[in-house]
């Protein structure tokens, strides 16, 4: 119900004014009853002044009457002499003259001498009272228990003789007079005190609960709390007050209760009130009507911005119309003005969010984008362009104008493509997503751009050369990785295409293999590592020479629980990307030791030869635990390292090496000649030994070529005071070349192939024995 802004306007308001009326109607009614009680009680006030009066006046009249007949002579000879029948005459006479109901003569002993009228079983002994304390001799006295106003006259002939008594009757319809003399038809009523000390009407309409009420307000208005006060005895709430009736003597033995009732006090504003009560409902429908109109007023607006603000919170256009110029049209404005600049900075965030920062072109997040709606469609082709050499080229022309240079293939792409989605993937490559029948297609599309693509391109004030390689991948997901986009699919292909050297390759996914099961493959390394899966092999290396095995080469093996055997070109070139290779390493290390060991005990002092990977080679952690393994070995040990492990940080690794020759430990170049091989760093590296590639050997015998290399070689090797050993030695033909090239040491097949230890053995007591020939 409250749900709505309009309702609880409306309600609040409504409720104020009601709140209002209801406490105007209440200020009125209880002024108007507070001014008719104080009306009620001056009228009252004055009623018993005036019963005062009239208490006064009748009991003057009485005593006048009285003394009228107690000064006749006649009356007075009657009393004296006792004569019955003559006074009675004169008191009945007199009675009817004064219209009272009892008459008679008292004498001094208390007895009644004669009465007129019926006098009941009066106890006069307070007419005696009365004279002899001196008081007024006039006052209420009871009569049968009814009360009577009462006067005596003392009768003196000359001494006292008596007094003559006139009583009236105060009963309710001599009270009448008053309520006609009262200015408001107050009701009178004559109470009279009973022998339990309570006070008793005679009305016989009211009940014992309201007897009792009257009773108990009439003794506290007795007892000294005489001002009018708010009575109610079962007929309504009124006005009273009690006025003490003089007694011949004592206390009080009866008294005047004059009441008003307040419903006969208000009835004149009756129609006041009515008319406030009905201006308060015509009040009340006019607020509720007017709230609703003016909370719609209010309301409309507010709803149109909530309406407005809940489209703009879905990302939607929102507006309000501003109708008036009061504080909802300028909030309406601020919104609107809110929402456009919103709007605005979503815009810039979007772009920001699916753009380069750099050129301006749509980054990969927007290639998805456009990826995932056309993903659908049949043809669909995405091709990674990558700029050669591009750090290269930006470090010589700076990374704005390199900025440009993307931005610049970019536009070509367009020209040549203009149905095409182009985008920048990285720093050096663009992001293209195109149609094609199939990949023959997509691949003479690809190369169909390259002369454009490739032609030079004027930077600044110089022109550049420019050259890419182009990846390829379809669209639809990779069956043997659905996790892969086409987008990664493309930028491998690059590198597939580099490998190969090619300047447009389609994704091949059989020879990128499955990079999550060799990052498993890697954790079950570590595994085997632990649990003595790796094996070391030896491959003899023969001094040609001397006819004879003088070293030998740790060959890593892996014996998978689940896959077998596993050749080093598996996990090897992981374990160098992984971080791996240094628990590899130190296995290698610690078990060619100790078959160096072994050999030794069998009579074979054999020097051992370890392959270093480059990224250990400026470990100085490495270095110190290599040493340190080192130091326990029964025979020499040789480091294999290769020339492009130097290259990276040239001074730690010389200076790793220099301190592994200083142990005894010899160092060997491993791989000569398949690198960049850099006689400066030749001439640095403090090697023993210089080992030609297999690359040479294998086509040694046919190759002229080759055979003037590895000589060469050889002779350098020898002038720099290296000794020479060949890999790949596999022929007869090649051995003799070698051993008249003046090789010193012959490693391969046609020697040995690698071994475990136990093989080693055997092999070495054969040589031993002269069973084993070369050349």
């Amino acid at each position: 119900m409250f749900g709505r802004l309009r309702t609880k306007l409306t309600v609040l308001y409504a409720g104020l004014f009601g709140a209002t009326a209801v406490i105007i109607a209440l200020a009125v009614y209880l002024a108007i009853t507070a001014n008719a009680e104080q009306l009620v009680r001056h009228e009252l006030e004055a009623s018993a002044t005036v019963f005062d009066r009239l208490w006064t006046m009748r009991s003057a009249e009485l005593t006048d009457a009285g003394d009228l007949l107690a000064r006749d002579f006649g009356f007075r000879e009657a009393v004296a002499s006792r004569d019955r029948p003559t006074i009675e005459s004169a008191l009945d006479n007199l009675r009817q003259r004064s219209g009272v109901d009892v008459a008679l003569v008292l004498g001094v002993d208390g007895a009644v001498a004669a009465q007129s009228g019926d006098a009941g079983k009066a106890d006069w002994a307070n007419v005696l009272e009365a004279n002899q304390d001196g008081s007024e001799p006039s006052g209420v006295t009871l009569i049968g228990h009814a009360p009577y106003q009462a006067i005596a006259t003392p009768i003196l002939s000359p001494t006292l003789t008596g007094w003559v008594v006139f009583a009236q009757k105060l009963d309710q319809p001599s009270v009448k007079a008053l309520e006609r003399l009262s200015a408001i038809p107050l009701d009178a009523l004559v109470l009279r005190r009973v022998d339990g000390g309570s006070w008793a009407t005679d009305v016989a309409k009211l009940g014992p609960a309201e007897r009792r009420t009257i009773s108990e307000f009439a003794e506290r208005q007795l007892k000294g709390d005489a001002e009018a006060r708010q009575l109610d005895a079962g007929q309504g709430p009124a006005i009273a007050i009690v006025k003490p009736l003089k007694s011949l003597s004592g206390p009080p033995v009866a008294a005047l209760l004059l009441r008003y009732p307040l419903a006969l006090a208000l009835a004149p504003y009756q129609p006041l009130l009515e008319v406030v009560i009905l201006i308060g409902a015509a009040g009340m429908a006019l607020a509720i009507f007017g709230s609703w109109m003016l909370a719609a007023g209010v309301t409309r607006p507010v709803s149109a911005l909530d309406e407005a603000a809940r489209r703009l919170q879905r990302g939607e256009r929102a507006s309000v119309v501003a109708e008036t110029r009061d504080e909802i049209g300028r909030l309406a404005q601020s919104f609107n003005h809110m929402a456009e600049a919103i709007g605005e900075r979503e815009r810039q965030i979007t772009h920001l969010a699916t753009h380069d920062g750099e050129t301006d072109l749509p980054n990969r997040l927007a290639l998805e984008q456009s990826l995932a709606k056309l993903g659908s469609h049949r043809g669909v082709m995405v091709a990674a362009v990558t700029i050669d050499r591009f750090a290269q080229v930006r470090e010589v022309i700076g990374y704005e104008l390199a900025g440009v240079l993307v931005r610049e293939i970019a536009e070509r792409l367009c020209v040549r493509a203009p149905d095409a989605v182009v985008g920048r993937l990285s720093s050096d490559t663009l992001g293209v997503i195109f149609f094609a029948d199939d990949a023959g297609s997509a691949r003479q599309a690809a190369l169909s751009l390259l002369e454009s693509l490739e032609a030079p391109m004027r930077l600044g004030e110089a022109t550049t050369d420019v050259a890419v390689t182009m990846g390829l991948a379809p669209a639809q997901t990779d069956p043997m990785d659905p996790t892969r986009s086409a987008l990664v699919r493309s930028a491998i292909a690059v590198g597939q295409a580099r490998a190969a050297r090619q300047k447009v390759a389609l994704f091949d996914a059989l020879a990128y293999g499955d990079p999550a099961a060799n990052l498993s493959l890697m954790s079950d390394m570590l595994r085997g590592v632990a649990e003595g899966h790796i094996e070391v092999y030896l491959q003899p290396k023969y001094a040609i020479r001397q006819a004879q095995v003088t070293g030998a080469e740790a060959l890593v093996r892996w014996r998978h629980p689940t896959r077998g055997l596993l050749p080093p070109d598996m996990f090897i070139p992981l374990a160098e990307e992984t971080g791996h290779i240094r628990a590899l390493t130190d296995c290698v290390l610690l078990k060619a030791i100790e078959h160096q060991a072994v050999l030794q005990r069998a009579g074979h002092d054999l020097e051992v030869s370890v392959n270093i990977s480059g990224r250990l080679l400026c470990d100085a952690e490495f270095a110190e635990v290599a040493l340190a393994m080192a130091a326990t070995a029964q025979g020499r040990l040789c480091f294999e390292v290769t020339e492009t492990a130097i290259m990276d940080e040239p001074q730690r690794a010389l200076a790793h090496i220099e301190r592994f020759a200083q142990a005894g430990v010899g160092v060997s170049i491993d791989d000569y000649g398949a690198g960049l091989s850099s006689l400066a760093y030749l001439k640095q590296i403090r090697a023993d030994e210089l080992k030609i590639d297999k690359a040479f050997i294998l086509s040694l015998a046919h190759s002229r070529k080759d055979t003037l290399l590895v000589r060469s070689t050889i002779e350098l090797a020898h002038s720099l005071g290296l000794k020479v050993t060949a890999e790949g030695v596999e022929t007869q033909e090649a051995f003799a070349l070698l051993a008249g090239m003046g090789c010193d040491y012959a490693q391969g097949f046609l020697i040995e192939r690698p071994l475990p230890l136990k093989d080693v053995l055997t092999f070495l007591h054969e040589n031993r024995a002269g069973k084993k020939r070369y050349g």
